[in-house]
């Protein structure tokens, strides 16, 4: 197969579908893999490492795209990215579809196979293709907010952790997952006072057993949602429903009560973000004010610290580029029904039942 790893080009997106070590597995079983030139620079791997993985150097995204029969990338496809895919070609990235129906439509005018991979699930229920990034984000989430408390960030001025004989922050974390969890980790060792909710007892149970008392526990409802989202210093939107829009939890009335200063970073933003008042927002502009709080919403928040990120991903995403690679994509979603549910666009049609449903859209069911 001819594999093409375009360059990113969305705002301060230095990540790469595929790093060298990737290239060079495709390449001893026989694919060819094009790499756009400069691909990897901004995370520190030259086309000199490509080209002794074995992979070829392409001068321009539009060749890659031209001549591919798959193509691998990271973030979803940009405007002038999906007018250059074609019928009957595979793509395999992060889609998040669910509040983006401009790429829905462009990507079903495609005609293209799109693989997204937030929706490629595991046999213990897991997405292990979007928790590599779940957990960059958790962690990016405590420094982002601790930041955004800053009095030069228009923040409380707030040091996290406090000092001896001055409180700590309160942080306030909503969702129990990889986001949650790992957003804790941090807080934790930052010395902040730290709340979790969730809606599962068993994650409530879970945390519990990590963490101990370092953190407290909370099952989620609506009083206890606001209790703790209006008391707290920093909040954190890790709240996630594979494939579909966020839940807006936190209401535009709620952020209007916080505290003056106060700050929120919605993680959940790449599928319309989990608060009232989140729109995305980009690494070079990445905060705005409502209400005297703070919002941090960047929508590519582990393109931050690109090489981490990158190789984390590429950890997780290869064996299923194998697979897509020797096996064709029809024989390797027949045969693993976890890259299946992954399938979210085939031949203009909507092939998941949570993208179609969150953007009011016909769905059709693949059969393999």
């Amino acid at each position: 197969m001819l594999i093409g790893v375009p360059k990113e080009i969305k705002n301060h997106e230095y990540r790469i579908g595929m790093v060298p070590a990737s290239v060079e597995e495709l390449t001893s079983r026989g694919h060819q893999v094009m790499v756009e030139a400069n691909g990897g620079v901004g995370i520190g791997f030259t086309d000199a490492d490509y080209l002794a993985a074995g992979a070829t150097i392409i001068e321009t995204a539009k060749e890659i795209f031209a001549a591919a029969d798959m193509i691998v990338k990271v973030k979803e496809p940009q405007a002038v990215e999906r007018k250059m895919l074609r019928p009957g070609q595979l793509l395999f990235t992060y889609l998040h579809l669910a509040p983006d129906p401009d790429q829905t439509d462009d990507l079903q005018a495609s005609g293209a196979t799109c693989i997204a991979y937030e929706t490629v699930t595991s046999d213990r229920g897991g997405l292990p293709l979007l928790a590599p990034m779940s957990e960059v984000a958790g962690r990016m989430s405590i420094q982002a907010g601790a930041a955004c408390l800053e009095k030069s960030k228009e923040g409380c001025g707030m040091l996290l952790g406090g000092v001896p004989g001055v409180e700590p922050a309160k942080v306030t974390i909503i969702g129990g997952g990889v986001v949650g969890s790992n957003a804790a980790r941090m807080a934790i060792g930052m010395g902040a006072q730290v709340v979790i909710l969730d809606r599962s007892v068993d994650v409530l149970r879970r945390l519990v057993s990590e963490f101990g008392t370092a953190i407290q526990t909370v099952y989620s409802s609506k009083a206890t949602l606001e209790e703790h989202v209006l008391s707290a210093d920093l909040v954190i939107g890790g709240v996630l429903i594979p494939g579909a829009a966020a839940p807006k939890l936190v209401t535009a009335d709620m952020v209007s009560r916080m505290k003056p200063g106060s700050a929120v970073v919605d993680v959940a933003i790449d599928q319309g973000g989990c608060f009232a008042t989140s729109h995305a927002t980009t690494h070079q502009d990445p905060t705005y004010i409502v209400d005297g709080v703070v919002h941090y919403c960047v929508a590519n928040m582990p393109g931050a610290v690109a090489r981490t990120s990158t190789l984390a991903l590429n950890n997780a995403t290869l064996p299923f580029i194998v697979s897509l690679a020797d096996l064709g994509w029809q024989e390797a979603i027949r045969r693993d029904k976890h890259l299946a549910n992954g399938l979210n666009v085939h031949n203009g049609q909507i092939t998941s039942k949570e993208v179609a449903d969150a953007l009011g859209r016909e769905y059709i069911s693949y059969c393999a």
